[in-house]
């Protein structure tokens, strides 16, 4: 009985805690509301990558700690940090657009966040702290440099390399392999989707594949796994774990930080400290620190994030499931490791199936062979992309 009290009392406890968190967080405004519908110039830095969608442009604009998202024409072309001056109306997101930008979006899920009327663009947005737009304002460089701060101009001088990094890497793989196998390479490596053909995409949506056409947790296993490997022959391995922490970091900010990313990697870090140090590892403390970090830092994932709640229905399903179906088809021959993917990727399909169906309304019948099929050959394809890249 106290047990239960108990139980009953940290439930409470954490959810007022919970709500606390969410309101202050949805309370977080810095541009003052009499702003919006009236015509304002702003001037700020490019606070994203900003993606080309034929001939327009959209990019995070950070004003005063708001982010801001703007369409713009595609061209001039800015670049992550660059500092810009806009002049334009300051609207709030409609409920519902027709399409919306992968800036936001996770990276193994659909590019938005459906309802029965078509997409939530207001809550699409909010999870990533975006309560503004400005669509097709007047946009020019700013001729001076902006007062940023030290830890947010470091942070803007780090994530301004490593994007530019990626941007050589993605050229050097469009050179020397042919579209759309280019996409594809750099969609697996690098979480780039935008170039990505649309019927490339659909083919993958009606398999029930498209978090392979992005960075997911599996991903993030096999490169952890890679570069602890080859660190360990050139380092002691504690040395290698650190070293691997700060990869992985970098990767993570490479990628686009997306909650499934973000996810596998605190657990893959986990792991690794664990066998750096002689530790136990327990995949469900892993997860429930994962899910409370990541709600505490940004509280609208577990609401408006959809990516967040496919990739931890997965996990949850390879930690709970996939013992119980192995435990009740053990007769069945494990032919090598055919046996341990299928009753896996069963595993993940039926914990995320109840959400696919109540967002987007459908569920491919053919996920399960095809990603069977699918899944071995990714590690190969992404070695053989890294390589290609490298070289190019």
């Amino acid at each position: 009985e106290k047990k239960i009290i108990l139980l009953v009392v940290t439930i409470a406890a954490f959810f007022i805690v919970g709500a606390l968190r969410f309101n202050q967080a949805d309370s977080l405004k810095n541009l003052p509301e009499q702003l919006i519908g009236q015509e304002v110039v702003l001037t700020g830095y490019i606070d994203s990558e900003p993606e080309i969608d034929g001939t327009f442009q959209r990019f995070i604009f950070r004003v005063n700690g708001e982010r801001i998202l703007v369409t713009t024409n595609a061209y001039p072309k800015y670049k992550f940090s660059d500092f810009v001056e806009a002049k334009g109306e300051l609207e709030l997101p409609h409920p519902v657009r027709g399409k919306t930008s992968s800036l936001t979006a996770s990276a193994d899920a659909p590019e938005a966040h459906r309802t029965s009327n078509g997409i939530d663009y207001t809550t699409y947005l909010k999870k990533g702290g975006i309560n503004t737009i400005l669509f097709f304002p007047e946009v020019s460089k700013y001729p001076h440099n902006l007062d940023l701060g030290f830890w947010e101009g470091l942070r803007s001088s780090v994530y301004k390399n490593i994007f530019s990094v990626k941007e050589k890497f993605q050229t050097a793989v469009n050179l020397s392999i042919p579209e759309p196998n280019a996409a594809f390479i750099n969609g697996i490596l690098l979480g780039s989707r935008q170039n990505i053909p649309d019927d490339l995409k659909e083919a993958f949506n009606k398999t029930g594949a498209t978090h392979v056409l992005a960075i997911s947790g599996y991903n993030i296993m096999i490169i952890s796994w890679a570069v602890l490997a080859g660190l360990i022959w050139f380092f002691k391995r504690r040395v290698a774990f650190w070293i691997s922490v700060v990869v992985i970091i970098l990767f993570v900010i490479l990628t686009g930080a997306s909650a499934s990313v973000v996810r596998a990697a605190v657990m893959g870090l986990l792991l690794s400290f664990a066998n750096g140090y002689g530790r136990l590892y327990d995949q469900k403390n892993s997860i429930i620190l994962a899910g409370a970090a990541m709600v505490w830092i940004n509280p609208f994932v577990l609401v408006f994030d959809i990516g967040f709640q496919l990739s931890f229905a997965a996990v949850l399903g390879l930690i709970y499931l996939y013992p119980f179906i192995d435990s009740k088809l053990y007769k069945v021959p494990k032919l090598g490791g055919l046996k341990e993917l299928t009753f896996m990727t069963l595993s993940a399909q039926i914990a995320v199936a109840p959400l696919l169906i109540y967002y987007f309304g459908n569920f491919s019948i053919i996920s399960l062979p095809t990603n069977i099929f699918i899944l071995p050959f990714i590690p190969a394809a992404m070695l053989t992309g890294f390589l290609a890249g490298l070289a190019g």
